[in-house]
């Protein structure tokens, strides 16, 4: 007898904003959320070291589709940081590789604190998910190799110290993207002349997503069982919590088409305009009184909107 054809999953469109637990992966936490949902593709954007907590949007069947956007967009992070020891990973799941004597006033910690703010250039971490030849960093970093890395423009729009006590320091930082937060405190443990490294991290924000829309695998999972007890399928109390395909481009402009000119969009073809943006400016396209959201778009040379990426429905496919 032939084997009998593996269950892919359901089509399931939109972005549900986990809130990750320590300990894990984000892709483990990904294949969780998947599984929960039973979906059919799902990915997620932007990791979180397995240290740390917080906002992690996961996105579903055509959401994937823009989930670049979102990690290009700032983030929001809360940070503790351990002053006195330095760890290879920049963090306290790493090895203490050197200690050093702490004397440090508030004075000295926020003058140190306040060189971050604006553009900089940051080294990424060994320990981080760049790749080099084809591999992750941290690949080549548990294996004590070090290899070449460029330094990056970031943006750190603020950094604000909430606590100092003993040897700790809080702050939250709203940052750029590819802005490493472990980078950030073991600079400053070096500016303050005894290290540092990060005891919690926890990203509080992704664009402009509510924190308070966040949901834990606890919730998910409660769900899920609820739903078996009920009888009931579990999409009918798993799929209220998606958010909407557009939230990932919540920050571009919005380009509204007629109907008659949305057919044309929708075939892959440019079209003409009226008051086009600048030449390169990508766009989120909508369609109609109901502002339908079908997909973004770059303005040509020319001045006509060219689709980049569109919404494909499920009868379409």
């Amino acid at each position: 007898m032939g084997r009998r054809p593996r269950r892919r999953g359901r089509p399931v469109d939109g972005i549900v904003l986990l809130d990750k637990p320590t300990g894990i992966t984000s892709n483990a936490a990904l294949q969780k959320v998947k599984n929960i949902y039973f979906a059919e593709k799902a990915g997620h954007t932007g990791a979180l070291d397995p240290l740390a907590t917080g906002m992690l949007p996961i996105c579903f069947g055509e959401a994937t589709k823009f989930s670049q956007f979102l990690l290009d967009s700032d983030k929001r992070y809360r940070v503790i940081a351990k002053l006195g020891e330095r760890t290879n990973t920049s963090d306290s799941d790493g090895e203490v590789v050197e200690t050093r004597e702490v004397k440090v006033s508030l004075g000295d910690l926020e003058r140190s604190i306040a060189t971050f703010r604006g553009e900089t250039m940051q080294v990424p971490s060994m320990f981080s998910a760049l790749k080099y030849e084809g591999k992750p960093l941290y690949e080549y970093a548990r294996k004590g190799i070090e290899v070449p890395r460029e330094a990056r423009k970031i943006t750190v729009f603020e950094i604000t110290l909430l606590r100092f006590e003993g040897h700790e320091v809080e702050m939250e930082v709203h940052c750029s993207k590819g802005t490493y937060i472990r980078t950030i405190v073991d600079d400053l443990g070096e500016l303050l002349g005894c290290g540092a490294h990060v005891t919690m991290l926890r990203r509080t924000g992704v664009s402009g997503y509510p924190y308070e829309k966040m949901v834990t695998l606890e919730q998910l999972e409660a769900i899920l069982e609820q739903a078996r007890e009920q009888d009931i399928q579990p999409r009918e109390l798993l799929d209220p919590l998606l958010l909407p395909l557009d939230t990932a481009v919540q920050d571009l402009r919005e380009v509204n088409l007629l109907p008659a000119v949305a057919s044309y969009a929708l075939q892959g073809q440019a079209v003409n305009i009226p008051n086009a943006p600048a030449e390169g400016q990508v766009v989120r396209m909508t369609v109609g009184e109901d502002r339908n959201f079908i997909g973004v778009g770059e303005v040509d040379a020319e001045g006509m909107l060219k689709p980049r990426r569109l919404v494909r429905t499920h009868d379409q496919q």
